[in-house]
């Protein structure tokens, strides 16, 4: 369900950036502001998904060992939060 959801809102909000750099100017300060935020929440939320990946690699090579699923919500979480904000946001 995650995944879906994901992949909705990651549409919308690509539409939505589309149509924004279609009718703004790019070198304006909203824009540059816009497109500084979007790369570093794209930064960050991998970040935070490569640490849930180390913490599920540590956990396994100490035998603690995650359900895939369990390992695959957790790091598509960052990315869901993220996706699902930028879409409310950009739609406002």
């Amino acid at each position: 369900m995650m995944g879906m959801e994901l992949w909705s809102s990651s549409l919308s909000t690509i539409a939505m950036r589309q149509q924004l750099w279609q009718t703004q100017p790019f070198f304006s300060p909203s824009m540059m502001r816009e497109n500084q935020r979007m790369v570093t929440e794209k930064i960050e939320a991998s970040m935070e998904a490569g640490l849930v990946m180390q913490k599920a690699f540590i956990s396994a090579m100490s035998g603690q060992y995650a359900p895939w699923w369990i390992t695959s919500q957790k790091a598509m979480k960052p990315y869901h939060r993220r996706s699902s904000a930028n879409s409310r946001r950009l739609s406002h």
